[in-house]
């Protein structure tokens, strides 16, 4: 049989061709697109806000307030000045007498006391301004442990200031390092003994710190220096025992 053929196209069918599959998790095909998870997206959104408000707000499951609630002369807040101004870590909590009382008994004044006493001199650390300190510090040991008193004038009038108690005499390399109760353990009271005070109007202040330990006589100086400064040593106070 012959077949004529025509000199028309031959005409395709016009009905579009349907999308290609989606491929799915296991990379087979499946036969609709994946809807991006908004609902999954928002419930996490909601939890990390919520998260968010409970932290800012000090709203822990203990019912405890946020340190920025409590007074500028709490501990808390005490600790966290020293942390920032004088990079000492391990403060917070700390109860404020720990590192001095103004109206504690001095330690000159402790009744059945070993007391010994040492005259600041100055060191080539100190900041500019400070050319007039001078002052005091005792040690007294008795019964309920140590109590360091330091007593100064020449200081700037409302500015803070810090003194520890150094292992090495005020020769030797200023004081070197603070004294430890046990070497090598933390580097805030109780293991050091800290007197963080305020000069008042006249440049003088006067501090007091207890520690229920006895240093015997391994703690042999007292250095002081301001409290957002603590490389710039102001001055040494050595003890006579």
């Amino acid at each position: 049989m012959n077949h004529h053929t025509s000199g028309r196209p031959v005409l395709r069918d016009a009905t579009p061709a349907a999308p290609a599959p989606f491929p799915g998790r296991d990379g087979g095909a499946t036969g609709a697109p994946r809807r991006p998870r908004f609902r999954l997206a928002a419930a996490c959104a909601a939890v990390a806000a919520a998260a968010a408000l409970l932290s800012g707000c000090g709203g822990d499951s203990s019912g405890h307030a946020s340190a920025h609630t409590e007074s500028p002369g709490s501990s808390s807040s005490s600790s966290n000045s020293t942390k920032d101004k004088a990079g000492m870590d391990g403060m917070e909590g700390m109860d404020d007498k720990a590192m001095g009382d103004p109206s504690a008994t001095p330690a000159d004044k402790i009744a059945d006391a070993e007391i010994t006493r040492g005259a600041f001199r100055l060191l080539d650390t100190r900041p500019p301004g400070m050319d007039d300190v001078k002052g005091t510090a005792w040690l007294a040991q008795h019964k309920d442990g140590t109590t360091v008193t330091v007593s100064l004038s020449g200081l700037k009038p409302g500015a803070a200031y810090m003194a520890h108690l150094h292992a090495q005499q005020c020769s030797d390399d200023n004081g070197g390092e603070h004294f430890q109760f046990r070497k090598g353990g933390a580097t805030t009271p109780p293991n050091e003994v800290h007197l963080m005070f305020e000069a008042g109007k006249s440049g003088k202040a006067t501090t007091t710190v207890n520690n229920t330990r006895k240093t015997g006589e391994n703690a042999v100086a007292l250095v002081v220096h301001p409290r957002e400064a603590m490389d710039n040593r102001i001055a040494c106070a050595d003890f006579e025992f």
